[in-house]
């Protein structure tokens, strides 16, 4: 059998188009988050969703620690708030307005919605970890709003549906 390419699978796999989100969590009162496009409603009954951070994050942690996140859906004019949660380190909350939810989690203004929850469990899957979270509350603030898309290494919007 030949050698697996890293590099192909992930060329391979970046032709499927993913929404943005952003994983928030308040670590001591102090607010933590991270970029992610591994996300998925996963069931209604219970209301369940689950998040894949890499194990390499040192945000994921936190979140972890406080027991609860909230995933902010962002909206195609909030690139910059993606890319400053994309970084490591300094205070990324800095430049973005936000609030409270019901598990204490950060809510991004301007979002196109939110999924606040409770950390349910966690499973191991290779380099990332799987992270299923009860719902607690949600609510849908843009939907006339286009989301923020990722797709072939870049960011864009969405068309029009079909």
């Amino acid at each position: 059998m030949a050698d697996f390419d890293d590099r192909a699978f992930r060329s391979a796999m970046s032709n499927f188009c993913t929404g943005v989100v952003i994983a928030t969590g308040s670590a001591d009162g102090v607010p933590a988050g991270f970029a992610a496009q591994s996300f998925v409603s996963l069931s209604l009954e219970p209301p369940l969703v689950a998040l894949c951070p890499g194990k390499a994050s040192s945000s994921w942690p936190k979140l972890r620690n406080s027991g609860s996140f909230c995933i902010n859906i962002l909206a195609a004019d909030q690139k910059a708030i993606c890319d400053a949660m994309a970084r490591s380190g300094g205070d990324k909350f800095a430049d973005i307005q936000w609030h409270s939810g019901v598990t204490g989690s950060p809510i991004l203004a301007n979002a196109v919605g939110y999924i606040d929850c409770d950390l349910e469990a966690e499973h191991d899957a290779g380099d990332h970890t799987v992270a299923i979270g009860r719902v607690k509350d949600f609510q849908i603030r843009g939907a006339d709003k286009s989301p923020l898309l990722f797709f072939q290494g870049g960011y864009g919007t969405f068309g029009e549906l079909t």
